[in-house]
């Protein structure tokens, strides 16, 4: 038994835990970093401890500092949740030592799963179907550059320890591999502290279907049904569905069969998931166990009614699973969409800065720990918010989720609202087609798309409405007679002018194209429009008197009044400049000053958001200018090398001499 509950994690989860807890009555601690100090999932709890430093390192992944904030708190039991030290068996035994109870599963099973290695060798001795690969003791870089000419390719590399698509690179040319396995090694290496690495044969064209599996002290294990994480980008889940449309009853219990068989091998007990890769042919394979409760539980939840996180605790105080395998049942279809902080148009670069207003939408459920005026850090995943959405049936699971999505606000920085609208709305999502190559296949090397014809209405309307706000109250009424209020905005998405035709009826011009615009209503936050005859509602929040933002169509679109914030020259791409594409940490420097380089070359690698970017050259020619040093925080925009053309060099050179 245990009196009360430190959560060792930070954001959602925190908050998802504390509410199970308090419903169950038991009081919690949140735990928090010298960078989350004052973040809403610290205020969730009855309690906060600081546990200072900036970075995981010295945070969320010091275990003494954890073990300390319970004592001083009294804490008797800890809840990892998922990430940082969820799937840590060193953690799991420290807590057991200091006398806390671990709700989790046992360090031996952990250590036994979080070694991809060794588990697939447990599986396939289990008879767990798993997929073609290797995964030998001997994991040198000679000796998995001879296994991968044997498996032949596409292959995936993949880290033997950890998840969550860390470490993790898809070869598709056997020249690829000598570079994918450094990068998945070193990230590897940061993300879980080992580097050790596995090869897998690449399914092409497969499905990502995982079981979520429960089993207690007493030698009970079931399964909870089966979830659908196909939609990925960079190996990282964003859309998740139970049940899967894929997934056949027959199937299901198979594979369901084969999760509680792979559970029982290494003496599972708690929450757990076992993932699959399922080939279009219907066989599935074993890819790896995740010791812990998945990022994506409420979708089980939302089809079982049933509260995970409450079985976790039950099972924590040595109670039997609440019921058997035949008491359970599905009910309708679940989706769940991942809100991220980062930029679709751009690779999926995480985003940094204030999330200036947060409004979550009142139709479905939403997880989340956020508030306005948020610190979005390079510290931490980028997640922001999950969105649940349960319908009787999958279409309307899918309709639901779509209309809440259009609903959530979430203004100040860039988010992939927009991106995950055309992934739900898209043909082969909706007809439940989706495969692992999804997003690769549709919704990669996209162009920036341009400010829609709505942003520039409603800029210049929010503009207009700001100065005409500062007029003595005899121009209102009248306002271009006199001539007293601006008409035309020079602004950072374009040239806009305002022409007034009636009370609250404008036209609206820029760029040779004119807009009929009429004004409905203006609130603190929201601006209704009729554009063209289309009734348009836009969110919208002022950063300064000369900077807003507006979510158009699910982008983040930021308007700058150059009238009153000169633009900064920016470099020109191609130029040879190299800057930082976000906020984050210098790992590696690959190259040297005076080096000469081809364009796409590798230069740096930079950690932001618990992923590696590799920064290349956009040019080729010598390396005149390296500013950056490895563990040097950056900012976006920070110019941190300069690749000049080698003409140039010489040209400088030949004139040294002359002089």
């Amino acid at each position: 038994m245990f009196k009360k509950i430190l959560i060792a994690n930070r954001g959602e989860i925190v908050s998802r835990v504390a509410r199970t807890a308090r419903r169950l009555g038991y009081p919690t601690v949140a735990v928090y970093s010298e960078a989350d100090r004052g973040a809403p999932h610290a205020l969730c709890c009855d309690e906060a401890i600081g546990i200072g430093g900036l970075r995981p390192a010295d945070s969320y992944l010091a275990i003494d500092k954890i073990i300390d904030a319970c004592h001083r708190s009294g804490a008797d039991a800890i809840h990892p949740g998922y990430g940082f030290l969820a799937e840590n068996a060193e953690f799991a035994e420290a807590c057991a030592a200091a006398g806390l109870l671990w709700i989790g599963p046992p360090a031996q099973a952990m250590r036994s799963m979080g070694d991809k290695a060794g588990a697939k060798r447990r599986m396939l001795a289990a008879g767990v179907p798993c997929i073609p690969g290797y995964q030998d003791a001997d994991a040198s870089d000679q000796q998995l550059l001879a296994a991968a000419r044997q498996l032949g390719v596409p292959l995936m590399v993949k880290a033997a320890a950890g998840g969550g698509g860390r470490g993790m690179r898809r070869v598709n040319d056997l020249a690829e591999l000598p570079a994918a396995l450094v990068s998945a090694r070193s990230e590897a290496k940061a993300a879980f502290g080992d580097g050790t690495l596995i090869l897998e044969r690449a399914l092409v064209g497969a499905r990502h279907v995982e079981i979520q599996i429960f089993a207690d002290t007493h030698g009970n294990v079931i399964h909870l049904f089966e979830r659908d994480c196909s939609v990925q980008r960079r190996h990282q889940k964003v859309i998740e569905e139970a049940p899967s449309p894929a997934v056949s009853a027959e199937l299901r219990t198979a594979m369901g069969s084969a999760a509680c068989a792979a559970a029982r091998a290494v003496g599972y007990v708690g929450a757990g998931t076992v993932e699959f890769l399922l080939d279009g042919a219907g066989r599935f394979y074993f890819m790896e166990m995740n010791t812990r409760l998945q990022v994506e539980h409420p979708v089980t939840e939302a089809i079982t009614g049933l509260d995970l996180v409450e079985w976790q605790l039950r099972v924590g105080r040595g109670e039997p699973l609440p019921c058997r395998q035949d008491q359970l049942e599905m009910r309708g279809h679940a989706i769940e969409a991942r809100l991220y902080a980062e930029d679709a148009e751009r690779g999926f670069l995480p985003q940094t800065g204030r999330l200036l207003r947060w409004r979550p939408s009142s139709l479905v459920r939403t997880d989340h720990a956020l508030a306005d005026g948020c610190e979005i850090t390079a510290y931490y995943d980028p997640l922001l918010a999950k969105l649940i959405a349960h319908g009787e049936t999958r279409a309307e699971a899918r309709r639901r989720l779509v209309a809440a999505l259009r609903e959530t606000v979430a203004l100040g920085l860039t988010s992939n609202k927009a991106f995950l609208l055309g992934c739900l709305e898209h043909p082969e999502f909706s007809d439940g087609r989706a495969t692992t190559d999804f997003v690769a296949a549709h919704f990669t090397d996209q162009a920036a798309l341009p400010p829609a014809a709505a942003a520039l209405a409603a800029a210049a309307l929010l503009f207009l409405a700001q100065s005409t706000a500062r007029l003595p109250q005899a121009w209102l009424g009248n306002w271009h007679s006199g001539g007293q209020a601006r008409s035309l905005f020079a602004l950072n998405i374009g040239t806009v002018k305002i022409v007034p035709l009636a009370s609250a009826h404008y036209r609206i011009a820029s760029g040779g194209n004119s807009l009929d615009v009429a004004q409905l209503g203006l609130s603190d936050e929201v601006l209704h429009l009729v554009i063209d005859g289309l009734n348009i509602h836009i969110p919208y929040v002022w950063k300064d008197e000369a900077q807003l933002h507006l979510d158009i169509a699910g982008r983040n679109i930021r308007v700058v009044d150059l009238g009153r914030h000169p633009p900064r020259t920016e470099n020109k791409s191609g130029d040879g400049a190299v800057t930082a594409p976000m906020n984050g940490r210098i790992l590696a420097v690959l190259v040297t000053e005076g080096q000469t380089v081809q364009r796409g070359a590798a230069l740096l690698v930079l950690e932001s958001m618990k992923m590696e970017h590799t920064l290349t050259a956009s040019r080729a020619g010598i390396v005149a200018e390296l500013k950056a040093r490895v563990g040097e925080q950056v900012a976006p925009g920070k110019r941190l090398a300069l690749i000049v053309a080698e003409e140039i060099t010489k040209d400088l050179a030949a004139r040294q001499l002359e002089i």
